[in-house]
């Protein structure tokens, strides 16, 4: 039997009550106060996420941006300065090996990768590796906090030495928390403005504690993977394993705007672009159910009597009216918006309606 590892603010939240689950070889927080609740607090005020069970790799050398682009679907050499963007790592057949974040730091790469593919990510990118690329694997020692919502960057704010104002949406830069070198950025995964704090683990405690004891009047609520999958629903963001997998494409996921097929070679590049050409694959939409049962992973969907696919993700959507929504794998013919089907839960089928994504979209100002 294997023992999940620990992340650097483990203890932070034994004392805090969070009600722990293994996920993705880590020991991590579920829920504290409870999901709808910190819910709530991303969307109207701000959160705070342990999100060290994320694979963090250094890529150093010459070579890095041409070989990386040599393997992933988006571009990467062209990224500028201290820009993050994402990116899918593909395999021959086109399926997804990760989804990831590039981010362009001084005389270095961050690659941050899903936690559940970090050992596969680390194997890949070694096996890969060719030309002056070093490769450096910081998973499980660094740290990973995101602070997310609409008073987020005000709250953070008060403890930088920079403006944050300055830094744009999928931007970072290097700065001080409470006196801490952090590499900071303007990224998350909930939809909401906010920002993702990069940081030695030794240092994470006191900064986590530094900011819920500053900010907990105002709201700020730490906040668990339950509510982090619900907020990410909402937002129409793919969770690796659900909306896409070694056999689901990013073509498939909806996720075409981050596939360059311009670029002369890269992994999955002949597959993807036979995909798209032919146009009658089966693809991820949005579904809006027509009553109060939800659908869940794995639920049939059918159109008539005809069975056309299957739901990915699915949950009641606090910020869509308590709606039960959810995203399905589904035949072309029905991809359609408007489109009425059923999902068959325990035996009965519900109507549910294709709809766009994402569910929800925040008010910018």
């Amino acid at each position: 039997m294997t023992s999940e590892r620990r992340t650097a603010l483990y203890d932070e939240h034994l004392a805090l009550h969070a009600r722990m689950v293994p996920f993705g070889g880590f020991s991590m927080p579920v829920q504290y106060a409870g999901i709808l609740k910190e819910h709530a607090a991303v969307r109207q005020r701000a959160g705070l996420f342990d999100l060290s069970h994320m694979g963090q790799f250094i890529l150093e050398g010459n070579d890095v941006a041409a070989w990386a682009d040599s393997l992933a679907i988006n571009d990467v050499a062209t990224m500028k300065p201290f820009q993050a963007r994402y990116n899918i790592f593909c395999n021959a057949e086109g399926g997804a090996h990760d989804d990831v974040i590039f981010y362009r730091l001084p005389e270095r790469w961050l690659l941050v990768v899903n936690a559940s593919n970090a050992d596969k990510m680390w194997a890949h990118l070694n096996a890969h590796r060719s030309g002056d690329v070093r490769l450096r694997s910081l998973h499980g020692d660094a740290a990973l906090i995101a602070i997310q919502g609409p008073l987020a960057v005000a709250m953070l704010q008060k403890h930088v030495d920079i403006d944050l104002s300055a830094i744009k949406y999928y931007f970072c830069a290097e700065a001080r928390v409470d006196g801490v070198p952090v590499t900071l950025a303007r990224t998350g995964y909930t939809g909401e403005d906010g920002f993702e704090l990069f940081l030695p683990g030794e240092q994470a405690p006191a900064i986590w504690r530094a900011l819920l004891a500053a900010h907990a009047s105002e709201g700020l609520e730490p906040c668990g993977l339950g509510a982090r999958d619900v907020l990410r629903l909402e937002a129409g963001m793919p969770l690796y394993g659900h909306e896409m997998t070694e056999e689901i494409t990013p073509v498939q996921a909806g996720l075409t705007w981050a596939l360059k097929l311009a670029k002369p070679a890269f992994v999955g590049k002949e597959a993807l672009a036979r995909q798209m050409e032919s146009d009658t694959f089966a693809r991820i939409v949005g579904l809006k159910m027509g009553g109060r049962v939800g659908a869940r992973e794995g639920y049939p969907v059918f159109a008539g009597d005809t069975r056309v696919g299957e739901i990915r993700s699915g949950s009641i959507a606090p910020a869509v009216g308590n709606a039960n929504i959810a995203t399905a794998l589904v035949d072309r013919s029905v991809a359609t918006l408007g489109t009425n089907l059923h999902v068959e839960v325990r035996g009965e089928r519900h109507d549910a309606a294709v709809v766009a994504m994402p569910f929800y979209k925040r008010q910018k100002v």
